[in-house]
């Protein structure tokens, strides 16, 4: 729950804290003191949208603080996993808004994203205004209300249902599209068997197309290349020998290797340059042989060439259907892995469409069981849930009004196959119509209260903020609305902004936004009242005086009044 709030900079409120205790805690003040800033100050620790018009003015910055006590495991976990940490077994939430509009979060003193606050302060905090009264009327907010109230029976099974529906149209949906996709898929597959036949016929191989363009060049040139062979090899060792003088190089190389040996001895390095003309030699030597071999291995056969240039125009029609960018056989070898991939993807559909389709047939059972039994959960829960808030509505000064909730079957859909509609009469005459179409304000407002009442066994927030739901109600109304506030203050704290003295009466304690004026600037502030001060409060809030006998009278018989429940032990609403 909340032990503090802090604001600063906000509105009409400079700087401003309310100590909190468990229990009812009042907030109370002249209209334009700025007690709504309470709860747009709780709404920014939510991580509400938060508008920039609302600082201070001249103020930089607002700031909002809260201080949490009894945080969940889960809640402390989440903010030490960011950075923070607890002060003294207490989480700070906090949030800063610039003039500018920039905002800030803070969890644990740790600065996070201000999403984060919504993911955390929800669990700790919830407001009920009269945004709230009018969302009342949705019918998603209906059937909420309801599922909530029933509890186990319908939430179980509700589950369930949503899990098996969603998967229902996810299956839905891919049987549609294999269905109405055949004749395009036939014709694919037909299109992917004809061209890996074609493939297969052809049997191309890795690399294949480089090495025949390569052959294919030297057959063409067969001629020319061995005529270049054997010149070369006879330039280096000619066979027609001159006695006289050497026109090969080899001879030359070895003329010029005998003249240096003739004289060696008398030079060291003279005797080096011939030892590398004999090695020139050597090479001269061993190079004629290859050009020689090379030459008489030259294939001139042109049967060869014509089958390697026929199987080049092959693999080159492959390529043009099959290949990409880079135009070679090692991509139609790519193209016929992944077509055949596909092609058993598609040669499967029909399994799949007969898998599906017996998986539809069982999420459709699935669905019609589980939506009865969540129909009859509902049903039996609408029953009790009409009587009960009725019974409330007679406390609150309503007693011919009655709530009825109506559970309509239709078509299944994400939630059941049930609309729900809460119906309203105010009096035993007038039909039950739609809530939203025969309740008027303050008849929507103690609706909701009596919800909150009847539901407060199943809140799992500590902390419950009501923003003036007491709008359009006066006299004995306001004081069951008083009393069911006290009521839901048993089982959560509960923090009311009220304008109703008969309300702000059956708190445990109360505070009031006081507000100044020096002639320019406005200022308000928080202060906890004491019980003479908490009188002329009351008593203001009647008459408008602070000192008027008739309206203290008043505020003593309301405080009396409330002190009274404090001595009858109330039971407990049991739940189905």
């Amino acid at each position: 729950m909340l032990s503090e709030i802090r604001i600063t900079g906000l509105g009409v409120i400079e700087d401003a804290t309310l100590d909190l205790d468990p229990g009812f805690t009042a907030v109370t003040g002249e209209t334009g003191a700025g007690k709504t800033m309470v709860v747009t100050g709780v709404n920014m620790l939510l991580g509400g949208r938060a508008d920039s018009g609302l600082v201070r003015h001249g103020t930089r910055r607002a700031r909002v603080e809260g201080r949490a006590t009894a945080v969940p495991k889960s809640i402390v976990q989440q903010a030490e996993d960011r950075g923070g940490e607890l002060d003294d077994e207490e989480l700070l939430i906090a949030r800063e808004l610039s003039s500018e509009g920039r905002s800030r979060a803070f969890l644990g003193g740790a600065s996070v994203p201000v999403s984060v606050l919504g993911e955390v302060s929800g669990d700790l905090v919830a407001i009920h205004g009269q945004a709230d009264q009018w969302r009342l009327l949705q019918p998603a907010r209906q059937r909420e209300t309801l599922d909530t109230f029933a509890g186990k029976p319908v939430l179980v099974p509700l589950q369930e249902y949503v899990s098996a529906y969603k998967r229902h149209r996810e299956v839905e949906a891919e049987l549609t599209d294999l269905t109405t996709r055949q004749r395009d898929r036939l014709a694919e597959a037909d299109l992917l068997r004809f061209g890996l036949e074609e493939v297969a016929k052809a049997e191309p191989l890795p690399g294949e197309d480089a090495e025949l363009a390569a052959e294919e060049e030297r057959l063409a040139y067969a001629d020319g290349l061995r005529t270049a062979a054997t010149t070369a090899a006879d330039a280096l060792a000619s066979e027609d020998l001159d006695s006289t003088r050497p026109n090969d190089v080899l001879g030359l190389l070895s003329l010029a290797k005998q003249v240096l040996d003739g004289e060696r001895e008398h030079d060291t390095k003279l005797a080096e340059l011939a030892d590398r003309a004999g090695e020139l030699g050597y090479l001269a030597a061993d190079l004629a042989g290859e050009l020689s071999s090379y030459a008489a291995d030259v294939d001139t056969d042109p049967a060869r060439l014509s089958v390697v240039s026929e199987r080049r125009a092959l693999l080159s029609t492959l390529i043009r259907k099959y290949g990409a960018e880079a135009g070679t056989v090692d991509e139609v070898l790519d193209w016929a892995k992944r077509s055949a991939e596909r092609l058993t993807e598609l040669d499967g559909s029909d399994e799949r469409v007969e898998l599906l389709t017996g998986e539809l047939a069982e999420l459709a059972a699935t669905l019609t069981e589980l939506g009865r039994q969540i129909r009859e959960a509902r049903i039996e829960a609408a029953q009790r849930l009409g009587v009960l808030v009725s019974e409330e509505l007679t406390g609150l000064a309503m007693p011919h009004a009655t709530l009825s909730v109506e559970v309509h079957e239709t078509v299944a859909g994400p939630f059941g196959i049930d609309e729900i509609e809460f119906c309203f009469a105010a009096n035993p005459g007038s039909p039950a119509r739609p809530l939203q179409k025969s309740a008027s304000g303050g008849e929507l407002s103690r609706v909701m209260l009596a919800l909150e009442v009847i539901l407060s066994d199943t809140h799992k927030v500590p902390t419950l903020v009501f923003d003036e739901i007491d709008a359009g109600i006066g006299g004995r109304a306001a004081v069951e609305v008083g009393k069911r506030l006290a009521r839901l203050a048993e089982k959560a704290q509960v923090i009311v902004v009220t304008h109703l003295p008969q309300v702000a009466a059956f708190a445990d304690r109360h505070a009031v936004v006081l507000k100044s004026d020096d002639g320019s600037v406005t200022t308000s502030g928080l202060v906890a009242l004491d019980d003479e001060a908490r009188l002329k409060e009351l008593s203001r809030m009647m008459a408008g005086l602070e000192n008027s006998d008739a309206a203290q009278a008043h505020a003593e018989e309301l405080l009396a009044l409330a002190a009274e429940r404090h001595k009858k032990p109330r039971k407990s609403r049991s739940k189905g």
